[in-house]
């Protein structure tokens, strides 16, 4: 090696995680082999290897080399016994991968580096620091923060994911310091992961302020007592042992043998069938294809090769197996309990099309110089011809609001398949049609339409026999939207898919579920932001006034990620065994949403003003009897003045402070002073209730109300909760409190209009139902099928008092306990909540638990259950993710656990009204009634209708029948599901 080569040194073991984890299952279709790791490593060498210079790293490498770990018994646990001791086993469809990945690496002609006693990353350190003597460049494949500290003019990192240089700039852009100081502030910090103490309560923030400060750890450490803050500087001095060590576990060695030297590493010509003789034994049939084209090869004369599986092994696997001693030429064990090779044929077919597919689209550059401008008639039919043809069409609107109700259409955007290259392309063709454009020049007024757009009646026309051909599947992100606005111009979508509602399924509770997000995790690809075409704060401007030129590339770009996206992300529902949950319970929910959204419902504005009225004497009285309490008068509104008056003037207990050195003067807070007969903070939280309800409901009402429609029409989401629950915004509709007299009021002001009632429909206990059911408490079950008050039948359970004249208090402690347990209550909540003793809440929990011991089993069997899968499912099928389940943080798992312990109940009772509300207006059009009965609103476990009111006496049974028969085929329910229903002209009476 000389001055002026490059080298490329690829972390090995950093790359088979991001792939394994980025990438969906994919399973050699002979033998159900575990290989989508394997793909994803092969797939990301292959780009580095013929791409390099077409991305962010600018250069083809000289000398190339493909770092690993060999175990994680390394110097490092001689310093530190607990290092890296929290790493848990690898996954056992990763286990048979490692090796396979080093056999990848030597067909690939690379060198493939580890050795015995370190690290992958002290190997790198060696090398880069070996290069850069002599004057050559080195680019680190990671993104990997411990490798920073390597960083200098000549030695850069590059994040092959999100196609990004990181250099000397990037590491003080993100960490507060340059590359040099990045020992210590680990050392200061630590690493959870890798069980590096650091300094307890030194996060990475304080650690740059504290080392711009002293200049070093050693400085810091010595002069530690001119440090200000109290707590800060005790922990420094009590921890500084454990900072020096800290600082030999994450400082990296650049002085290990290196069994190959530098000019070993000249990157060699690739030996094509060798690499093509592994790609056709992996069964990677896209990769083969390309490899074979740039080598010039005849793939279908090169046999596969011969490649070993070590199936029960973890030998050389990266970091997790302290006692790996095992050669890699060791014989393999039987691969009987391969995991995938249970997998069904269908499933592991379509596991295999999205890995395939998606190893086409990851990371490929998308050239938003292709994208067309439709201004004319025939070419839009000649797109709408060529999606009839396919079969299948990505579709996006552009409108000037976000309220799908008050949104003018602006345009659409399409893409289809290049059916050209053959019925499984990948190429993709996107264009704009602009429709609205205004010629604004910027300003807000508008100068009349731009030239050379259809006019909105013909392309509507064109469209209309699109989007209602049946035929013909359109898939959108986030169709709801879509659905709507072109519902609003006469056009019905049919036949649908939603990538937003796929990703949902596949994934609730482990991301985002955006477009941008799904982009960037699933193509790495980042589309255009919507502020840079239409501006951002006072100078945004809606989207009709934006230059069509920059309207096309932002517009045809959504259909085309969207189109993407769904190739990848739809086969994976079968793969995963989750295609019922999605058609069952999401995709003929967007319709059903979509029209009750449309038809809203009445308010009466006089009933709000005089509540607001009402509200407003009583928010005035509180603050008096506030005032005389506190004896002065302050803003109550102000967390920091209540917090002063509070812990500061009345030295009330339990006061602590938030990261901004103020009082906390949270709900908890004050809720927990009032159990404990404090008048102030009781007579505070009356206070904020009567203020929000004002604020969010009675003032505010009002202004939602549409200006054609007179109606209030709020806005369902279908995938922004966990569990499955739907949740309501603009207004948000399910948050009106029902269990105290002013909440209720505000529900009088939702009125039916003129001739019809409002009818709701509630299901009765529907979460105890379902505890019943998947805990199967025989108690509990036998309560509800025979029809008893299932509280006052647990209050006699466990508190041995007779049903007949039990005590109210009695039957509501039993109640509390009965909601409680389902959230994970502790016996602090239960105590609040019943105003009683801790020690006397935590014998009711115990004792509950000894009457329905199938409760505790359920708890436990579930967590255990979450922690082995990382999510719960509800009876219906449905996955809610806990990703922190095994977090190290005990607050933070102890949530996890509560909170997967919950979904099940909570999502399935999501689940069953999902079904009740698909199923309730196909119902209703078979009894006669769809023109007389209209789903108006669902607020968590109750529907509600506007009914006219000579139909109510035949609508009431049929929405009762349906909703208690609202399960899927193959799934019986234990427990009986029982609706109450009631109709009066507004919703409080009809509840």
């Amino acid at each position: 090696m000389k001055k002026g080569d490059h080298l490329f040194l690829v972390d090995g073991s950093g790359f088979i995680f991001r792939a394994f984890h980025a990438l969906p299952a994919l399973t050699r279709k002979s033998d159900g082999l575990p290989v989508g790791a394997v793909s994803g490593f092969c797939n990301m060498l292959w780009k580095l290897l013929t791409n390099a210079r077409d991305t962010n790293v600018g250069v083809t490498p000289t000398h190339f080399a493909v770092i690993f770990d060999y175990s994680s018994k390394t110097f490092r646990k001689d310093l530190y016994d607990a290092y890296k001791a929290n790493r848990s086993a690898p996954p056992e469809e990763l286990v048979p991968q490692f090796g396979l990945i080093r056999q990848a690496t030597r067909a690939f002609n690379l060198p493939c580096i580890e050795t015995e006693g370190f690290e992958a990353d002290d190997i790198i350190a060696t090398y880069a620091r070996a290069a850069e003597a002599i004057g050559a460049d080195v680019t680190i494949i990671s993104s990997d923060k411990d490798l920073m500290q390597l960083v200098t003019p000549n030695v850069h990192m590059y994040d092959s994911m999100k196609d990004k240089q990181i250099g000397i700039p990037d590491v003080i852009e993100k960490w507060g310091v340059p590359p040099e100081k990045m020992i210590d502030l680990q050392a200061l910090v630590g690493d959870s992961v890798d069980n590096v103490p650091g300094i307890p309560g030194i996060g990475p923030k304080t650690a740059a302020q504290l080392l711009e400060e002293f200049g070093d750890l050693d400085t810091l450490l010595a002069r530690a007592d001119e440090i200000k803050q109290v707590k800060r500087r005790e922990n420094i001095v009590a921890n500084a042992d454990m900072a020096r060590l800290s600082r030999k576990l994450v400082e990296l060695r650049t002085d290990v043998p290196l069994d190959l030297p530098l000019d070993a590493l000249v990157l060699e010509k690739q030996d094509g069938p060798k690499l093509l003789g592994f790609l056709k034994a992996m069964e990677f049939g896209t990769l083969t294809r390309r490899v074979a084209e740039a080598c010039d090869c005849d793939a279908s004369a090169i046999e596969p090769a011969e490649v070993l599986v070590e199936w029960g092994t973890a030998a050389h696997g990266p970091d997790l197996d302290p006692g790996a001693e095992h050669p890699a030429s060791e014989a393999p064990l039987a691969p009987a309990a391969a995991p995938a090779a249970k997998a069904s044929a269908e499933r592991a077919k379509a596991a295999e099309l999205a890995a395939r597919r998606l190893e086409a689209f990851a990371g490929k550059e998308i050239d938003r110089s292709r994208y067309l401008t439709i201004r004319d008639l025939d070419t839009l039919k000649t797109w709408i011809a060529a999606a009839k043809d396919t079969g299948l069409v990505g579709f996006d609107t552009e409108t000037t609001a976000v309220d799908p109700m008050l949104a003018d259409l602006v345009g659409v955007s399409l893409a289809i398949q290049d059916n050209s290259k053959g019925p499984d392309s990948t190429e993709i063709m996107a264009a704009y049609v602009p429709l609205a454009h205004q010629s604004g020049h910027g300003d807000l007024l508008g100068g009349g339409l731009v030239e050379g757009q259809i006019p909105m009646a013909d392309a509507l026309a064109a469209l209309k026999d699109l989007l209602e051909d049946p035929s013909v599947l359109k898939v959108a992100q986030n169709l709801k939207y879509d659905y709507l606005v072109m519902k609003r111009h006469g056009v019905t979508m049919q036949s649908f898919d939603d990538t937003m509602l796929i990703s949902y399924v596949l994934e609730a509770g482990a991301g985002n579920h955006g477009m941008d997000a799904l982009s960037e995790r699933w193509l790495g690809h980042t589309p255009i932001p919507y502020k840079d075409v239409a501006g951002s704060g006072k100078s945004q401007v809606t989207f009709d006034l934006v230059d069509i030129e920059k309207a096309t590339a932002y517009a045809a770009e959504d259909a085309d990620v969207t189109l993407r996206l769904w190739l990848v992300l739809k086969p994976r529902l079968a793969a995963e065994g989750l295609t019922r949950v999605y058609e069952r319970l999401e995709r003929p929910l967007v319709p059903v949403l979509a029209h009750m959204e449309e038809r809203g419902i009445t308010i009466d504005r006089q009933i709000l003003s005089r509540l607001s009225g009402e509200l407003a004497q009583k928010a005035a009285g509180f603050e008096d009897e506030i005032y005389q309490l506190a004896g002065e008068r302050f803003n109550i509104g102000s967390p920091k003045q209540l917090g002063d008056i509070l812990f500061g003037k009345m030295n009330l207990p339990g006061g602590s402070k938030t990261k901004t050195g103020q009082w906390s003067t949270s709900a908890q807070v004050l809720e927990d002073l009032a159990a404990q007969g404090a008048e102030l903070p009781r007579k505070i939280v009356d206070w904020r209730q009567l203020t929000k309800l004002k604020s969010t409901y009675t003032d505010a009402l009002p202004s939602y109300v549409h200006p054609q429609t007179k109606r209030i029409h709020t806005c369902y989401s279908l995938a922004s909760t966990t569990t499955g629950r739907l949740s309501s915004s603009e207004p948000n509709l399910q948050n009106i409190p029902v269990r105290n007299a002013e909440g209720r009021k505000i529900r009088t002001a939702f009125i039916s209009t003129p001739g019809h009632k409002l009818l709701s429909a509630d299901y009765s206990q529907i979460e105890l139902r379902v505890l019943a059911h998947v805990a199967d408490i025989p108690q509990l079950r036998q309560a509800f099928a025979d029809g008893v008050d299932i509280h006052a039948m647990t209050a006699s359970e466990m508190f041995g008092v007779p049903v007949e004249g039990m005590p109210g208090e009695v039957r509501r402690r039993a109640k509390a306990i009965n909601f409680g347990i389902i959230y994970g209550i502790s016996a602090f909540g239960l105590a609040n909540q019943l105003s009683i003793e801790r020690s006397e809440a935590g014998d009711y929990i115990k004792k509950y638990f000894e009457r329905f011991p199938g409760i505790r089993d359920y708890m436990e069997s579930t967590k255990a259950f979450a922690r082995e899968h990382g999510y719960v499912e509800t009876i219906f099928g449905r996955r809610a993710h806990y990703p922190e389940i095994k977090s190290s943080n005990p607050s933070v798992r102890a949530f996890n656990e509560r909170a997967a312990i919950n979904a099940p109940i909570q999502g399935s009772a999501a689940d069953v009204i999902r079904r009740a509300m698909v199923q309730i207006e196909p119902a209703l059009a078979a009894a006669g009634l769809q023109e007389r009965v209209r789903m108006l609103l669902q607020v968590h476990d109750e529907l509600i209708f506007e009914v006219e009111e000579d139909a109510i006496d035949a609508a009431m049974p049929v929405i009762v029948k349906t909703m208690e028969h609202a399960t899927m085929p193959a799934i019986a329910m234990r427990v009986p599901l029982k609706v109450d229903a009631r109709a009066a002209s507004n919703w409080d009476e009809a509840h």
